[in-house]
């Protein structure tokens, strides 16, 4: 229990998050004022002919909106040792991201401000959200499992560092959080995810660990490797004080009942945050509701367009409205400057921030129309589960084109951990579902005119973990792309099955 000196300032420091509207708007006004002095003094800023006095309009007007590929020329150039090109310091930590929707991998800057004043600040403002909610918590009498990836050096620099985010935040924490977490960081840096996963578990179960943090996928494959070792049937046998798992990556919907089953506490506590290799943006902004907080004042300046509109409509934080599916744009304080990030978000509350993340600009299905996000996915997903007792392990989407051979529609490859008491029933609840979260989506399946009932195939177990192996993205962040705009990824899961 945290005593009552400290659960105040919890509760007074909880209360500094929620920032009301005019709060947040000002934070973001001095953190712009700032950004624009550091980019003044790179030869990014110098290119588009930044000065200290460059409003918010010359910005707009002058400096692009941009992706990685934009990026990458730079980034290049910094991995190799020139500085002062994005950001006005020296730059050798770089987050590699998983590259899910294209065999590309990223490499993000990580300046000494965006990890101390991004995401080491939010990941203690998270802690300090969860001790405002649960002032009885004994989380900090145990250890905290960590389930992260890996770095190595650059082959570039020797003074260059890269891995995946996990791997950069472990790096550079202090000496007392190593002491507080499990495993030792000799396997947590371990880059062989199958040997990591193996060591992890037999090291770890004896520990009295109170918190785990991870990506839902992976975390689920240790904790069933621990039963395995262990013969126990649940994992409180394992852990008795275990009461905070702190997620992110991908939605948790899909699994809540696994870990549910895994975990049979109602004092075992979920709680999600969203910390991308770009940047920590957001936390769950209360016990009660999946929403997310926007971290407003934390190194991180937005602004967003809408989906349906483009890029040509961009606005700042101040302007948005709650409703309206809006692709992210952030400037950082680790030199990502009108930077894409590729998440789409719609607002639930402007005082304070709020939001729920509705998918990514290239995860989605819109082959005929439909407009499929992953927020229609996860919903459709998690009903046809409960209705056909169901539980999905992983899962992969993408469109079937009208030929020959095949109606136009959707296919979906499902891993089970638990295959539903029909197929062909989870297949109708999923439709159905589909039609009720996307109207577009039960415009082009009205009378099975323009695309048929979705193809539902049931996959063997551990296909998508081999699959992920044979291209090198095993553990860390790395996941399966939920929803695909081609064939790719579906084909080449079907082609390892010999399905094709």
């Amino acid at each position: 229990m945290i005593s009552p000196v400290i659960n105040w300032y919890f509760k007074q420091r909880s209360q500094d998050l929620r920032n009301n509207l005019e709060i947040a708007n000002q934070k973001q006004e001095e953190l712009f004022a700032d950004l624009i002095e550091r980019l003044s003094n790179t030869r990014y800023g110098e290119k588009y002919l930044i000065s200290k006095k460059t409003t918010y309009q010359d910005f707009c007007n002058q400096v692009p909106v941009v992706v990685y590929e934009d990026l990458k020329p730079w980034i290049d150039r910094n991995m190799a040792g020139e500085q002062q090109l994005l950001w006005p310091g020296d730059i050798v930590w770089y987050a590699k991201s998983s590259g899910t929707t294209s065999n590309v991998a990223k490499f993000i800057p990580m300046s000494f401000e965006s990890l101390e004043y991004n995401h080491y600040e939010c990941s203690r403002e998270t802690l300090t959200q969860y001790c405002a909610f649960f002032p009885e918590t004994e989380v900090f009498k145990g250890k905290g499992l960590l389930i992260g990836g890996s770095h190595r050096v650059n082959e570039l620099n020797q003074n260059a560092f890269y891995g995946d985010l996990s791997a950069v935040l472990m790096n550079h924490l202090p000496a007392w959080v190593n002491w507080k977490s499990t495993p030792d960081m000799d396997i947590a840096m371990m880059e062989n995810w199958e040997e990591k996963l193996e060591k992890m578990a037999q090291s770890v179960y004896q520990e009295n660990v109170t918190s785990m943090s991870g990506v839902p996928t992976w975390t689920l494959v240790l904790l069933n490797r621990l039963l395995e070792i262990t013969g126990k049937d649940n994992i409180l046998e394992i852990w008795p004080n275990l009461e905070l798992f702190l997620h992110g990556g991908v939605s948790f919907e899909p699994y809540k009942d696994q870990f549910r089953s895994l975990i049979p506490s109602s004092k075992m506590n979920y709680f999600e945050t969203y910390n991308a290799s770009e940047g920590f943006f957001g936390l769950q902004a209360s016990p009660e509701k999946s929403d997310l907080l926007l971290m407003t004042h934390h190194g991180i300046f937005y602004e967003f367009y809408p989906v349906s509109k483009g890029q040509d409509y961009i606005i700042p934080l101040c302007d948005v409205e709650v409703g309206v599916n809006y692709a992210m744009v952030i400037t950082t304080v680790g030199g990502l400057w009108r930077y894409v990030i590729g998440d789409t978000i719609i607002f639930t509350d402007t005082n304070p921030y709020t939001f729920k993340i509705t998918g990514r600009t290239k995860l989605f299905i819109n082959a005929f129309g439909e407009e499929l996000v992953i927020e229609n996915a996860e919903s459709a997903i998690a009903i046809a589960s409960k209705e056909t007792g169901a539980i999905v392990s992983d899962y992969s989407a993408g469109p079937i084109y009208l030929s020959d051979l095949d109606d136009a529609g959707h296919e979906w490859l499902i891993e089970f951990s638990k295959e539903p008491n029909s197929l062909e029933e989870f297949t109708r609840v999923l439709d159905a579902s589909l039609k009720r979260a996307n109207e577009d989506y039960q415009a082009k399946r009205q009378g099975d005119i323009v695309m048929k009932l979705p193809k539902v195939i049931s996959l063997p177990k551990n296909t998508f973990h081999e699959w992920l192996k044979s291209k090198g993205k095993l553990g860390g962040q790395n996941k399966v792309p939920r929803l695909s705009n081609d064939r790719k990824v579906i084909e080449e899961i079907k082609a390892s099955l010999g399905l094709l």
